[in-house]
């Protein structure tokens, strides 16, 4: 018997000296992580790995030693700093950036396709379907959405009601756009009618972005304008974009738009004006503004609960397509084509792609879910503004992922200037826009 009891415990001697080999034999496995973020309430883009770190590891059998840069530089340095950093060899295994990047940082080689590994990980079943179009570039995958928005049509329901709106009008006006009842058109008139009758004074009528970005994609797309062939060559539609500046030169003219919108401070006029609900009748904005609003501009008045009795938002209404829109800018996370090992790399954004992690971020910075199934998490639903914004991602539209994009951009963007100030008509505004392209990029534009 104590024979057995002496073998009993060898063996178990024997078997605990083999785990502990097996253990100071498992692999460790560095994975450095870049993201910018303005703190704290977007912190979660890089935090949430550390969410996670022990789950991967447990999965897939390594010793994750985790790097995480986070900081809120200017944009410009940011993506400077990642091609450089890869042109040095020393990349960051993930990178977070605007989808736009895609186009000029798969063409230079500095991220990779994920197609082929994309059904070893069911978390990315559940994105909402119209995101995947922002990281397609040549028929591929090239990135994983992390966070969505969307860039809808604040209206102040103060404001309305003074114009003589019923309550039930103002409630339904989101359904109403969507449904197409309710036209962008509609909206200037709407605009010019509290300019004339003094409920706001003029130029208040209607505010859209101050500077170029994004949201004067929009206007383009819904006055019927195409981006790109299916070739992946850009587009500059004329008779497209000759609405868009005859609608910026009108909204002037009519009074319902200040002259001088482009270029206006945004802390001291536009946001304070917009959320104070007082002043500005409509605004196109964005949806991360509602918590800056809560916290740094009606804090005063009741934060968010003000802006939820006094703000709405909207789809932007139907233009020359006749169909509502919005436009979303995802933040993805992209795989260097340096990182050593870019199957966990893969396999650690997989794990916040969930609702749990997702909202964590979604919630504390009023950005939109990525995921379907977050509409079923009674968290994200606690949240009306954000989870009764989460349809708009249906109506989304998206920048092209494409090398010259930022070109094509700024000479739209001139027409739009031109046009607004006066120094040009819209015909002339498209003239010089046309010149432009051709000059700068040649046969990588069709003019049509």
């Amino acid at each position: 018997m104590n024979r057995f009891v002496r073998y009993v415990a060898l063996l178990a001697l024997l078997l605990s000296v083999i785990g502990a080999v097996a253990v100071s034999a498992q692999e460790t496995v560095n994975i450095t992580i870049r993201c910018k973020s303005s703190p704290p309430e977007e912190d979660w883009r890089c935090n949430n790995f550390a969410e996670v770190e022990e789950e991967v590891e447990a999965e897939l059998g390594i010793e994750l030693n985790l790097t995480l840069l986070q900081d809120n530089i200017d944009w410009g340095d940011y993506k400077n700093e990642f091609v450089l950093s890869s042109e040095a060899g020393t990349p960051p295994d993930i990178i977070l950036s605007g989808h736009e990047d895609i186009g000029a940082w798969a063409a230079a080689g500095l991220i990779i396709p994920l197609d082929d590994q994309l059904d070893q990980h069911p978390e990315f079943e559940d994105l909402v379907p119209t995101l995947w179009d922002s990281v397609r570039y040549k028929g591929q995958i090239w990135g994983i959405p992390q966070d969505a928005e969307a860039r809808p049509i604040f209206y102040s329901k103060l404001l309305l009601a003074d114009l003589g709106w019923s309550e039930e009008e103002i409630e339904s006006l989101p359904e109403r756009v969507l449904n197409g009842e309710f036209t962008f058109e509609d909206m200037i008139q709407t605009a010019k009618q509290a300019v004339d009758e003094g409920v706001v004074e003029e130029g208040n009528g209607y505010w859209h972005r101050t500077s170029n970005g994004p949201d004067f994609l929009y206007y383009y797309y819904g006055m019927g304008g195409e981006i790109e062939t299916e070739d992946g060559v850009l587009i500059f539609d004329t008779e497209a974009a000759r609405k868009v500046y005859e609608l910026f030169a009108r909204l002037v003219e009519l009074g319902v738009t200040r002259p001088d919108m482009l270029g206006l401070d945004g802390n001291t006029v536009w946001h304070p004006g917009v959320a104070s609900a007082e002043q500005v009748l409509f605004a196109s904005g964005g949806t991360w503004n509602w918590p800056n609003w809560a916290l740094n501009f009606v804090a005063d008045r009741g934060g968010n609960d003000y802006l939820m009795e006094n703000i709405g938002l909207t789809l932007i209404p139907a233009m020359e397509t006749g169909q509502a829109l919005t436009l979303t800018h995802p933040l993805v996370y992209m795989i260097s084509s340096q990182s050593a090992h870019p199957d966990v790399a893969l396999k650690l954004i997989a794990a916040v792609t969930t609702p749990e992690a997702n909202n964590r971020h979604a919630i504390a910075s009023f950005h939109l879910g990525i995921l379907q199934s977050q509409l079923e998490s009674e968290e994200y639903i606690n949240n009306p503004q954000i989870s009764g914004a989460h349809y708009m991602l249906d109506h989304t539209t998206a920048l092209p992922n494409n090398p010259y994009w930022g070109t094509w951009s700024e000479a739209y963007y001139t027409g739009i200037q031109a046009s607004q100030s006066g120094d040009l008509t819209p015909e002339e505004a498209v003239e010089a826009v046309v010149t432009q392209l051709q000059n700068e990029l040649g046969d990588n534009v069709i003019i049509r």
